[in-house]
């Protein structure tokens, strides 16, 4: 919201800036070529399925995303792996209703249930290749109207200019008729990189974090069913943290260390 409402100020701030009347936008047939326009083609390059996900991406754009936090996932898996070297693998199956995480349950059962290693990591990965390819698919959706947008701010601005030549006995509505078939340009080109190419980058990165996530549970699920120490575990699982986060993780642990 904060991007879309900095934008719009951008536009409309630059066109008082450069003298450009507010009122020009008001300009209902550039809004039907370019929005309309737009939805058409959108509904022509894909199908009915993946169109009726379009609310909940909008939702998934404009609302904070819950993912566990990463610390506290190596926290989650080191406690699994004490309890596992001390009590067994068995001993973990009264927990995993307490795990909120579907992907992640799901994981946990698997390897209690004595499943083979390879054949776990095999169904996690394919379950997180399904995952990735229907992320692919929605932030493909914004990405195709951000190209088809401006585009069809060109076919609009010849639309207007064909207008306003049959008109050319009349300057005055002739140089007012140009510079309104322009707006389906501006139109256009705003909607397509200030809305709709910039919601497909933010779906994509949204998808590499929770992919990224979910690779980590993979990993932590494997050591947890190989038996690892609570230190290799720590060890494996922080390359998923970025150079900070493992500082204040160790500034953590120190922490609690001296307090003990």
């Amino acid at each position: 919201m904060l991007g879309l409402g900095l934008g719009l100020v951008a536009l409309l701030v630059g066109m008082v800036l450069k003298g450009a009347e507010l009122s020009s936008l008001n300009n209902p047939a550039a809004f039907v070529i370019i929005i309309i326009g737009t939805c058409a083609s959108v509904c022509m390059a894909f199908p009915m399925n993946d169109l009726k996900k379009l609310g909940k991406l909008f939702r998934i754009v404009f609302k904070q995303q819950k993912l566990m936090p990463r610390e506290q996932v190596i926290s989650l898996f080191m406690d699994w792996a004490t309890v596992t070297r001390r009590e067994g693998l068995l001993a973990l199956e009264a927990r995993v209703d307490e795990i909120e995480d579907p992907f992640l349950r799901t994981g946990m059962r698997m390897i209690i249930d004595g499943n083979d290693q390879e054949f776990v990591r095999d169904v996690l990965l394919e379950d997180i290749a399904a995952t990735e390819e229907r992320h692919r698919a929605g932030a493909q959706i914004f990405s195709q109207a951000g190209m088809y947008a401006p585009t069809l701010g060109v076919m609009g601005a010849v639309v207007g200019l064909i207008a306003a030549l049959s008109q050319l006995n009349d300057i005055d509505h002739l140089a007012h008729a140009v510079a309104a078939a322009f707006v389906a340009t501006l139109l256009g080109i705003f909607t397509g990189y200030v809305l709709w190419h910039p919601i497909s980058n933010k779906l994509k990165r949204l998808s590499k974090q929770e992919i990224e996530l979910k690779l980590m549970m993979v990993e932590g699920l494997l050591s947890i069913q190989s038996g690892v120490s609570t230190i290799a575990i720590q060890q494996k699982l922080a390359v998923f943290l970025t150079p900070t986060e493992r500082n204040a993780m160790a500034e953590k642990e120190e922490g609690g260390a001296r307090g003990e």
